[in-house]
């Protein structure tokens, strides 16, 4: 799966969820950070990138 394909389908589905109390979503592409606002005043960011060799879709416990 692509890194942007990721965000994609990220910003889709809290943008699609219902019952979070999300009021809010923005992007920034260059840093790779969504902001989340939700009704009540927080505020959330989940920034997304590739984790350095991790590629090939294995994640292993440390």
């Amino acid at each position: 799966m692509e890194l942007n394909y990721f965000k994609d389908r990220l910003f889709d589905l809290l943008n699609d969820s219902e019952g979070m109390g999300i009021a809010d979503l923005n992007t920034d592409e260059q840093k790779g950070l969504l902001t989340v606002m939700t009704e009540d005043g927080n505020e959330f960011e989940i920034v997304c990138r590739q984790a350095a060799g991790k590629g090939d879709g294995c994640m292993t416990a440390s």
